[in-house]
């Protein structure tokens, strides 16, 4: 495919992108975590963004009805790929290893895939069951 087609995703990405990151930021200005502390807002924004990806990614492929192709760059990929964050995972978990905060490193280490996995996986089937429940599915 010619770059140029490519022009609107890559805006829309970007976009997206933008508006994920800054409330991501807004959250850690919001509930900064202290030093040595575990990074409890970085899992909570990591376990919303994929429940929500869960949600959108339902909404977006399994409906009667196709969505603006721009959809699913500019709110998966950008809003919420700029909103989940595994830079500053992996930051977090360098500064508690820094620390001599081992164990609390390892458990998130851990927490945050499973949390993630489990809130994609909940938020997918809850927004299955719920589109069942109104007769919305494809």
């Amino acid at each position: 495919m010619h770059v140029r087609a490519q022009l609107p995703v890559a805006g829309a990405v970007a976009a997206g992108g933008a508006l994920g990151a800054a409330a991501r930021h807004a959250a850690t200005l919001l509930w900064p975590t202290p030093a040595g502390a575990f990074p409890w807002t970085v899992l909570g924004v990591n376990t919303l963004g994929c429940a929500l990806i869960g949600v959108l990614m339902v909404l977006v492929t399994e409906t009667a009805t196709a969505p603006h192709p721009l959809v699913r760059p500019f709110l998966g990929t950008g809003v919420l790929g700029g909103f989940t964050t595994f830079s500053a995972f992996a930051l977090d978990t360098q500064r508690l290893l820094a620390a001599g905060e081992t164990v609390r490193a390892l458990a998130y280490l851990a927490a945050t895939p499973l949390g993630a996995l489990a809130a994609v996986a909940a938020a997918t089937a809850a927004t299955r069951a719920a589109l069942a429940g109104k007769g919305r599915t494809a």
